[in-house]
């Protein structure tokens, strides 16, 4: 059974909804989820002109090699409605593999750890709550750290459960 650190998103409709039925679907077709971080309201990262993000981060537990939780993950955002209209555009929900086990790998089709955790505090926040002390495997630095050092400084609220 392999660890696979997720990370949802959404920012179209009901977007706490939207990460309540993507975390169902996750548990159906990924594996079980067994932390779950706060739901925070963010700001748009990269692409500023839409509306603000309610960001989320999952720890699961999975028997899916990497490739496979892709396509998981790929039928999930388009079960959900997904269209990838833009890049960084505004989603119904947007589910990337911030690890999976300590697997470092780079292809076309997926790389990991995720390649721009280190620059994202809408992605180190929610990694905060679940997994502070996890090491990067490439880096060796632990997500408080790079959460520390992080010049993204765009607004992450922690929003009510």
């Amino acid at each position: 059974m392999s660890e696979v650190i997720l990370h949802l998103g959404s920012n179209l409709g009901y977007k706490a909804i939207n990460l309540e039925l993507g975390r169902a679907l996750i548990s159906n077709h990924i594996g079980d989820i067994s932390l779950s971080s706060f739901v925070y309201e963010t700001d748009p990262w990269g692409k500023k002109d839409q509306p603000s993000f309610y960001n989320q981060a999952l720890k699961c537990h999975t028997e899916l090699e990497p490739k496979k939780v892709m396509e998981a993950i790929h039928f999930i955002e388009k079960k959900m409605g997904r269209k990838k209209v833009e890049h960084w555009g505004s989603r119904i929900l947007d589910i990337d593999i911030i690890f999976y086990d300590e697997v470092v790998m780079s292809s076309e089709y997926l790389t990991l750890p995720h390649p721009l955790l280190e620059q994202r505090n809408f992605v180190l926040r929610p990694l905060m709550d679940i997994i502070p002390e996890k090491r990067h495997p490439v880096t060796g630095a632990p997500i408080s750290t790079l959460y520390a050092t992080c010049r993204d400084l765009l607004r992450t609220k922690r929003l009510r459960e």
